[in-house]
């Protein structure tokens, strides 16, 4: 009897150890890059550089998505979008934000509003 809960502690503290190692490991969903930071410059100093340097970060994102979902963050498709159609780069924007409705249908109200603007 004694040598069964020896060996159920053993297997507990196995278990335990294997959970916390486990635990440990990344959880990132998705790849954000430089996502953050220029952003911040880019709303900060609204010039060219820092928007083209925007520009350079969403596309990392969109085709360099490597974390466990696999797939672009939810608002960076409607963000870029938003920016393309800023740009007079209409038809590329209305397709960013057409991708940001077909991944994420929830979102679909707000770009909605976005795309009557420009429904030509």
């Amino acid at each position: 009897m004694k040598k069964s809960l020896v060996n159920a502690v053993k297997i507990a503290a196995v278990s335990a150890l294997a959970l916390f190692a486990m635990s440990c490991g990344s959880t990132r969903l998705y790849s954000w890059y430089d996502y953050q930071a220029d952003y911040y410059h880019y709303l900060k100093n609204a010039d060219a550089d820092s928007q083209k340097k925007l520009a350079e970060t969403y596309q990392k994102i969109i085709e360099k998505q490597k974390e466990s979902r696999g797939i672009v963050p939810p608002g960076i498709y409607a963000d870029y979008g938003w920016m393309l159609l800023q740009e007079g780069k209409t038809e590329e924007g209305k397709a960013m934000l057409a991708k940001e409705v077909e991944l994420y249908p929830e979102s679909e109200v707000f770009v909605g509003s976005i795309l009557k603007r420009y429904a030509k």
